[in-house]
């Protein structure tokens, strides 16, 4: 495998890069303390180009790959994990590109690109977390219509999006538990559909999570996604296998970010007369933190890589995306670390990254899940 970008690629990399820090400086501050999404922001990126890049062209994007889409996360997240989920306006599209019907990609996905809708994916509810296949939201069928009733929990963009794709049971008496789940496309407008914002989150607040309910919300029977009922959870699968690829660009991306704060304060900042890059004890750190990101960035390149060649394994997937968490945890506690008590404090922004770099250990499968899969990969059922 060839770890060389091609030119485009570093191309997209530093439009991502200049964008970042253009643009995202205006909006840091008070999208973490309002906890708002910056429309304006999103917007903008749409217009130049950088939302929803692995949409094909036919459908309105730039007919990219994940690797593409893993270098504007890494970039984005860089500067800022909040602001940097704008490139998140599109999760839950990878169910419509995979699985949906000609009709539902001409419909739903030139939207995204243009920055005419936003959209998310409605997976987990408040008694099931991981355990996905216990998920109870139902959608039952009434003549032409599913009828759906139910509640959905920790949903990103669950507040802001114009439609989202939900995972629900449809086919409860099925013997195979893995076969009792569809995903089904819900737009918001729809009766009996609400949205209540979660505040006070940890981190990456500018990314707006909510809880959803359902109640006999109608939706037409078209909006199935697969040919047949019982198809959610392969679905699911195949989708976790490319968006966990961005979660592991976005850990890579922060714990750069990071690194790069500390080399500048560890030449500035001195102590007993020298600046304390001179003291071996903060070089072995800055040495360590620069080689788990290199080995992060390594992984993530080479599941997008293998994504984006037809190349699906989930042992790949899923150590790339557990890894670059755990990277960009261990990372940001060190940058705080040597940024001491000034690095505690709001204005220097490690403490915002300190908040925000966790979420990458817990979303698209906790660290835990993703070690689960692994072992799997690795043992077979037994």
């Amino acid at each position: 495998m060839d770890f060389e970008l091609s030119n485009r690629q570093k191309q997209i990399r530093m439009a991502a890069r200049e964008f970042a820090e253009g643009m995202f400086p205006q909006f840091i501050e008070d999208c973490d303390l309002n906890e708002t999404f910056p429309i304006e922001l999103w917007k903008k990126a749409c217009e130049l180009g950088f939302i929803g890049v692995f949409i094909k062209k036919e459908y309105g994007g730039l007919g990219l790959g994940f690797l593409e889409n893993g270098l504007l996360a890494e970039e984005f997240w860089r500067v800022d994990p909040g602001c940097g989920n704008i490139i998140l306006a599109t999760l839950g599209s990878e169910f419509i590109l995979f699985y949906g019907s000609e009709e539902q990609k001409k419909k739903y996905l030139p939207l995204l690109p243009k920055g005419e809708a936003i959209m998310g994916m409605a997976i987990t509810e408040p008694d099931a977390g991981s355990d996905v296949v216990s998920i109870r939201t139902a959608a039952k069928k009434n003549g032409g219509n599913y009828v759906m009733n139910g509640n959905k929990m920790y949903i990103t963009n669950g507040t802001l999006a114009n439609f989202l794709v939900v995972f629900c049971l449809t086919n409860e008496d099925e013997s195979s538990k893995y076969k009792r789940h569809s995903a089904i496309i819900v737009e918001t407008n729809r009766k009996g559909f609400e949205a209540s914002k979660l505040k006070r989150k940890l981190g990456t607040r500018a990314s707006e999570t909510a809880e959803l309910r359902f109640t006999n919300v109608e939706v037409p029977r078209e909006n199935l996604i697969g040919s047949v009922e019982g198809e959610g959870f392969q679905q699911l699968m195949g989708v976790f296998n490319r968006t966990r690829i961005t979660v592991a660009a976005q850990g890579v991306g922060i714990a750069q970010g990071g690194l790069e704060k500390a080399i500048k304060y560890a030449k500035e900042r001195k102590q007993f007369g020298s600046p304390i890059a001179s003291f071996q004890g903060i070089q072995f750190k800055l040495a360590e933190m620069v080689t788990l990101i290199e080995a992060a960035r390594g992984l993530y390149y080479k599941a997008a890589w293998m994504a984006d060649n037809g190349k699906i394994d989930p042992k790949v997937m899923s150590i790339a995306k557990w890894y670059a968490g755990e990277v960009a945890v261990k990372v940001i506690d060190e940058v705080l670390q040597i940024h001491g008590g000034y690095g505690y404090l709001g204005e220097s922004g490690i403490e915002r990254m300190y908040r925000d770099a966790k979420i990458v250990e817990i979303v698209e499968g906790t660290k835990e899940i993703e070690k689960m899969i692994i072992a799997r990969e690795l043992l077979g059922r037994f």
